[in-house]
């Protein structure tokens, strides 16, 4: 799971929240372990894909995002009623206009390798994620800034060029150490591999192929966490997964809905863990490569749209645990149209539209070919994701009955990210995004946003959805923002980039030994640093 389930993915995450004055926050919370003297033990999750970089400018894989996660901190976060509160600020406000916030930093702040972290980290961050030449997808929301100053080594003060709807949040993202990584190459920095941040844990070890080791830090501004560790193992196979749960060779893991259902039978299970089920902020979807010369075909794309049984993949592989997705939001959500609804399942309508585009069944022997040539599909999606690879399987089932050959490719996830997507070598994707809870699309549909390395991979690029995107972002009036965003889901409906296939359930099962665990609005484990285990259940010591 590699605390995927737990962390906030920095892409998307916003809210509007200009014109709040924060009130300053305790700087140590209560810790009911820590009230009782407990302290120790490691939790063990396993992950199916390998890390690639700890730089948080640059982690843009989830096995490597959420080491960062937990060995850097923001400015502010979201806490678990999903209120953005200050982290390393003490306080911040924002001036009448907007446009400028004043960020008061904790004294005493530290980074893991003893150094004080002061406004001028802060400054340098903005300076290097704003940089043209800094190859990281998060980059855009501090170009927006206009200018930044450091009066005194705790005052932050950033002055938007116009107002921004997510401005606050985006300073949620982890700020760096000025002291080791500027005038370098970040791309050739060591701390790729070892990382110094300021946030509870600190990397202790990461061996390649087999695990990663992160240990409690004492310098941690709220206080060392409880766990002495968090070990993340790499377990590409989720089957193997579950089979190291139930010997508690590890102590969480996401499951699949096949695995879930078996686990609420399974009396071992039952006995040594807690299970916890809600809806992620997350969909699922079918992306196509707007560059390939088929796919660039809208009716091609409406057609594979109306093929595909939502509910049949909603029943048959996630056994019912979500629900449809009609665009890039979660249903509920103030921006998700819900006048859009998810194309119905029609077979006769994806054939007539097949065949306008010209993908005709000639030679009658089931599949549509155009000039000579059949309509052969190569979907691709990441190793040791099983639902994925179920919905392929579904996916290539449907397209058959109308005509189109699919062929499934499992790449391992690293592969997958570096060696076709970065480089668009791909025909159609089976994929996953975290749904954003500020509807700011920028990242992901911009038609700018195409680099290897960026989020726009399946090279979208449609001029009124980039307008959109603007009038949305540019605006701190709700209803304006909704009318944008409505009009980009009708788009979407109309242009087909994404079959959104469902939004699922999250499924974790958690060790009982661990006191603390909940699920709040931002998901489970938003409190992991106080999460502890009586000295009773220990099972592991910190050497």
């Amino acid at each position: 799971m590699s605390f995927r389930r737990i962390l906030l993915s920095f892409l998307g995450l916003g809210l509007i929240l200009f014109g709040w004055t924060a009130v300053p926050e305790k700087a140590v919370p209560e810790q009911t372990g820590s009230v009782q003297g407990i302290t120790g033990d490691a939790l063990v999750d396993a992950t199916i894909g390998e890390a690639s970089n700890f730089i948080p400018a640059l982690a843009s894989d989830t096995s490597s995002s959420s080491v960062t996660g937990q060995v850097y901190r923001g400015l502010v976060r979201f806490d678990r009623d999903l209120k953005l509160v200050p982290e390393l600020a003490e306080s911040f406000t924002v001036s009448d206009d907007q446009l400028t916030i004043t960020f008061k930093l904790r004294p005493g702040l530290m980074w893991q390798d003893g150094k004080p972290l002061t406004s001028k980290d802060c400054l340098f961050t903005w300076k290097l994620m704003s940089d043209p030449q800094t190859p990281t997808p998060y980059g855009e929301p501090f170009t927006q800034i206009e200018n930044a100053l450091t009066p005194d080594d705790l005052t932050f003060i950033v002055t938007y060029k116009r107002p921004l709807a997510r401005a606050l949040v985006t300073w949620s993202f982890d700020i760096m150490p000025s002291h080791l990584l500027e005038g370098q190459d970040i791309t050739v920095s060591p701390l790729a591999r070892k990382p110094v941040g300021s946030g509870p844990f600190e990397l202790e070890s990461w061996e390649v192929g087999q695990r990663i080791i992160m240990k409690a830090s004492d310098k941690y501004f709220k206080g060392r966490p409880l766990l002495d560790r968090l070990i993340t193992r790499l377990i590409p196979d989720p089957a193997t997964q579950l089979m190291e749960l139930k010997t508690g060779a590890i102590d969480m893991m996401a499951l699949t809905p096949d695995q879930w259902e078996e686990a609420q039978t399974d009396p071992l299970l039952k006995e040594n863990y807690n299970f916890f089920r809600y809806p992620e902020f997350a969909y699922t979807y079918l992306g196509f490569n707007q560059k390939d010369p088929r796919l660039s075909d809208v009716r091609v794309r409406q057609a594979i749209a109306y093929a595909l049984d939502k509910n049949e993949i909603i029943e048959g592989v996630v056994l019912g645990f979500g629900q449809p997705a009609n665009g890039p939001f979660k249903p509920g959500m103030w921006a998700n149209n819900t006048k859009v609804k998810p194309y119905p399942y029609d077979p006769k309508k994806a054939a007539a539209l097949l065949a306008e585009a010209g993908w005709r069944d000639t030679d009658r022997d089931g599949y549509v070919d155009k000039d000579g040539r059949r309509f052969v599909l190569t979907i691709m999606t990441n190793q040791g994701n099983k639902v994925r690879e179920q919905t392929g399987l579904v996916i290539q089932a449907r397209l058959k009955e109308v005509g189109i050959e699919v062929k499934l490719r499992i790449i391992e996830w690293a592969a997958f990210l570096k060696e076709y997507l970065d480089k668009k070598d791909f025909e159609a994707i089976i994929m996953g995004w975290t749904i954003p809870m500020d509807p700011d699309l920028y990242d992901v549909w911009n038609s700018t946003k195409t680099k290897p390395g960026e989020l726009n991979f399946i090279s979208y690029n449609n001029p009124e959805v980039d307008r959109l995107i603007d009038e949305g972002r540019f605006t701190l009036e709700q209803a304006k923002r909704k009318e944008a965003y409505d009009r980009i889901q009708e788009i979407f409906f109309e242009d087909v980039p994404y079959v959104f296939l469902y939004v699922p359930d999250s499924l974790t099962a958690v060790s009982k030994r661990f006191i603390g665990p909940e699920v709040t609005a931002v998901g489970l484990g938003e409190n992991l640093p106080v999460w502890y285990v009586p000295k009773d259940r220990q099972v592991y010591k910190l050497n």
